[in-house]
């Protein structure tokens, strides 16, 4: 299975698909499948990914393994997860497949009950993901080229789940040197204009926090 991030107007978001099949028929799900005989696991899943959703994720990362003896009602199944961000702007996603009746991205706060144990999944992935997002690579792939900082501030609390002073929050992303004003302004929720900036080319990773 595979845990897949974006961000949408400051809002993270995950990728689900609804199942055609049974168990579980309607419900539902993290895109992912079973293993061939011939296949590593990472290729697997950028297989299962492509199939189900036609995305390709460049920094799929693996996660943990899910084993309980009864997570699947049909048999006794090994679930070992991945997890990987994408701007969703630069892709197309498929809707309906072989296996698969619908797929969206739904905010990480309003998820629909799941398949399997992939609540248990998610909330894994999301762990993973709080430890990622104090790099920089990774927020340059969640962003899209311009952000402005309420934005990139209110990713951080959904993800964290914490809040951060306003003051403080820009003063720490300016003194990384990480990110640059392009000069340009956009409203961000309705506010007056604010800021936009972009990530610098060539800048190593740096803890934000």
């Amino acid at each position: 299975m595979a845990a897949v991030f974006t961000v949408d107007h400051g809002i993270t978001k995950i990728l689900l698909v609804e199942r055609k099949n049974e168990p579980f028929y309607g419900m539902w799900s993290l895109p992912g499948g079973a293993l061939y005989n011939d296949e590593d696991l990472e290729d697997g899943m950028r297989r299962e990914l492509l199939e189900k959703t036609g995305l390709v994720i460049p920094n799929l990362k693996q996660c943990s393994v899910f084993g309980k003896v009864h997570r699947s009602p049909c048999m006794r199944m090994i679930g070992i997860s991945y997890f990987g961000v994408i701007d969703r702007f630069k892709v197309e996603l498929l809707t309906s497949t072989l296996k698969t009746s619908n797929a969206g991205w739904f905010a990480i706060n309003q998820i629909p009950p799941l398949a399997y144990d992939h609540e248990e999944i998610i909330q894994d992935a999301l762990e993973k993901l709080k430890e990622s997002i104090v790099e920089s690579d990774i927020l340059e792939i969640l962003f899209p080229k311009e952000f402005t900082l309420p934005e990139i501030q209110k990713v951080y609390e959904s993800i964290l789940g914490t809040n951060y002073d306003r003051r403080n929050f820009r003063k720490r992303m300016l003194s990384l040197n990480l990110i640059e004003d392009t000069g340009e302004t956009a409203k961000f929720e309705g506010k007056k204009p604010a800021k936009l900036y972009r990530f610098r080319k060539g800048k190593k990773q740096k803890r934000i926090f």
